[in-house]
């Protein structure tokens, strides 16, 4: 696997970073005609415009989606990529008005950084004007730049995470990408290995891996709720999708956060899912299922390995020879 979402023809990819108080978002902004998909399985979801890409909704298609930093504050932010759209002429037509569509969902990344600074309008506009058709930027950026894995007791134990994406093209003409901003309750596990790659660490200032599942296993637990949690992934295609199969598809998708999360979809992560597709290519369900988790699977390892130490955090690339 290599290349990045933006290998799918038509789509940009853009961040705004504030690495002081880490926090931040990313806008994947579609080309014209895109059909949309969405799954909600964390039980702390934070979305806003998501049901605009429901089967039953009467929108076709969607224009952008974000994914931000600053828990439900960072939903502003959207409004921020709907200006940006407008001014393109952007958006499903009603009358005179063009409203664009922008799917949102955001992540909890207060206790990582400044909680008084999150993203809003202007900074989800500012996202959009960096985005681009280039490869992808990973690791401690836009909505990765808060993230961390690992958070059985808090930050103090926790290991920094970020942003990664990966992509491939067939053979044949089917595209495939997928990103993902890893701020998981969990450790990032390595299914090849069964190694955990970023997450909760024996102590604070240990280098060593305690292996967080074993723990929870054996009784322990948390003295204070954990709220600082929630992975987000996108996978962009040229396959052709309704948007009831997008839908099912980024169901499928969610295989990807069971393969290198443990635990995955717990009650502290508002887990989400979009699926974007243009429909250039047909393709077989089960195939593109395949292709989508398996690039899922490894955006979510790459945000974990391409991070970088910020805020006191340390990532996993500087806990090599722990």
């Amino acid at each position: 696997m290599s290349g990045s979402l933006t290998v799918v023809r038509g789509f940009r990819v853009g961040h705004w970073t504030d690495e002081r108080a880490l926090t931040g978002c990313t806008v994947i902004l579609c080309p014209p005609g895109t059909v949309g998909g969405a799954s909600l399985r964390g039980f702390a979801t934070g979305t806003r415009g998501a049901e605009t890409l429901g089967p039953l909704h009467t929108t076709p298609h969607v224009d952008a989606v974000l994914l931000s930093g600053g828990s439900a504050f960072g939903l502003d932010a959207a409004r921020g990529v709907m200006r940006f759209l407008e001014e393109e002429g952007r958006g499903y037509r009603v009358g005179p008005a063009v409203v664009p569509i922008v799917a949102a969902a955001i992540l909890f990344d207060l206790a990582a950084g400044d909680p008084r600074v999150r993203p809003g309008p202007d900074e989800g506009y500012a996202a959009c004007r960096a985005a681009s058709r280039e490869r992808v930027a990973e690791g401690s950026v836009g909505a990765g730049a808060g993230c961390t894995a690992g958070k059985l007791h808090g930050m103090p134990q926790a290991t920094k995470t970020g942003l990664g994406s990966a992509a491939l093209t067939t053979a044949d003409g089917l595209a495939v990408g997928a990103l993902a901003a890893v701020n998981a309750f969990g450790d990032v596990i390595d299914p090849a290995t069964g190694l955990v790659v970023a997450g909760l660490r024996e102590s604070p200032t240990s280098h060593r891996f305690a292996g967080m599942a074993a723990r929870i296993a054996a009784g322990e637990t948390r003295a204070t709720p954990a709220t600082e949690n929630t992975t987000l992934a996108v996978v962009a295609t040229n396959a052709r999708l309704d948007k009831a199969g997008a839908c099912r598809l980024a169901d499928q998708v969610h295989d990807a956060f069971a393969r290198a999360i443990l635990p995955a979809h717990t009650a502290y992560d508002g887990d989400v899912v979009f699926v974007l597709a243009t429909g250039a290519v047909e393709c077989d369900a089960t195939r593109l299922q395949t292709l989508a988790a398996d690039l899922a699977t490894e955006a979510v390892l790459r945000g974990a390995r391409e991070a970088t130490s910020l805020g006191g955090i340390p990532a996993a690339r500087d806990l090599a020879g722990r």
